[in-house]
């Protein structure tokens, strides 16, 4: 049979059109990562996959009583185990509580903190008072790494790079004091595969022109500093990092973790505390170079998922907008369903509203 001139076998045509469908063999491959999470999804739910933008935040939370106005992705928060204190880096700080700190969360709670005192309410001394958070952790402590081992195309000393690496973008993106004051998170960008052409894009718009389906918050946790200023220097944290064998060898690193923010009002004299928190789960992989494009030191999106109280609903121009006590008026109403921001017992996804679900959940307590 000829083809373009040339005389060429049925079957070496055929292999060759296979070939570059699938690309060179053994060449690296772009990273993409709509492609890793619908293939992650087929993988643990075969009903089917949702693409990486499908994890933008739909419905917000507001709060009632306790103010606790807030984006509500799906919600989900912090549970019962928490980490002994250690002052790394954060935002926001006030007074560690009375109660011994909890134990390092190194699995998945069984269901949510204990309310405790939670009629007591934060003040500038003590902002995590009558908190679940009282007993947190302060900043990079309260993220639990698990022990490495050889993984994948990484040997137990890559491994744990690669966990401690993971971990840095997260104390880039939720805890550094000039991210939280809104700038532009450049040393966990830094972080983020070059070559992740969706990813990038993704995030010159999220930080150009910021809506629903493009927003930083998704990764980043941005204040307005002429609306709010943080309560001390201390964020409370509680979660965990994991990780597993992905795609091609590489190392998949998971993390679920729940930020606890108090602040106070950029103007005025009032010494009202209000908190936000936001609960986050992030997938990245660690590629193997000689299979995917990659630099050194940097890794791939897979997916991220978003829940925050008190941050403000319907809002998405790119920051945080926590509400204060006296924001709240006669008209104000509660149409959400009730829950908890602290209950880390559920992943996010199972919190999920219905797709057109725009209503504000009502947190339970802040």
């Amino acid at each position: 049979m000829s083809r373009g001139g040339t005389s060429i076998p049925d079957e070496e045509w055929e292999r060759f059109l296979k070939e570059s469908e699938a690309g060179s063999p053994g060449a690296p491959e772009e990273p993409s990562a709509r492609a890793r999470m619908v293939s992650r999804r087929l993988q643990e739910e075969p009903g089917g996959g949702e693409g990486w933008r499908t994890y933008a935040p739909a419905p917000r939370r507001r709060g009632r009583g306790w103010y606790a106005f807030g984006l509500a992705a799906v919600v989900a928060a912090l549970i019962a185990v928490a980490v002994a204190p250690g002052r790394v880096l954060g935002l926001f700080g006030g007074g560690a509580g009375d109660a011994a700190p909890l134990a390092a969360e190194s699995r998945r709670p069984d269901g949510p903190p204990d309310s405790g005192a939670s009629d007591r309410q934060p003040t500038p001394d003590d902002p995590f008072r009558g908190s679940p958070a009282a007993r947190w952790s302060d900043g990079a402590a309260g993220i639990h790494l698990p022990e490495a081992r050889a993984t994948g195309w990484m040997d137990r000393a890559e491994v744990a790079r690669a966990l401690d690496r993971t971990r840095d973008f997260l104390v880039a993106s939720s805890l550094d004091p000039a991210v939280l004051r809104g700038e532009k998170p450049e040393k966990a960008l830094a972080l983020v595969n070059p070559h992740q052409s969706d990813v990038r894009a993704y995030l010159e718009k999220a930080f150009s022109a910021p809506d629903r389906e493009n927003d930083p918050l998704l990764l980043f946790s941005r204040f307005r500093p002429a609306d709010v200023r943080p309560v001390g220097d201390v964020v409370r944290t509680r979660g965990r990092i994991a990780f597993r064998e992905g795609e091609k060898g590489a190392v998949e690193v998971s993390a679920d973790v729940t930020y606890v923010y108090p602040v106070r009002r950029a103007s005025g004299n009032s010494d009202e505390v209000a908190r936000t928190i936001v609960r986050r789960e992030t997938v990245v992989s660690w590629d193997d170079p000689k299979k995917i494009i990659t630099e050194p030191g940097t890794f791939s999106v897979v997916s991220y998922k978003l829940d925050t109280t008190n941050a403000g609903c319907g809002v998405h121009d790119g920051y945080l907008h926590p509400a204060f006590l006296s924001d709240r008026t006669g008209a104000d109403t509660d149409d959400g369903r009730a829950v908890d921001p602290y209950d880390r017992s559920r992943p996010i996804e199972e919190r999920k509203r219905k797709p057109g679900d725009r209503r504000c959940d009502t947190a339970t307590r802040s």
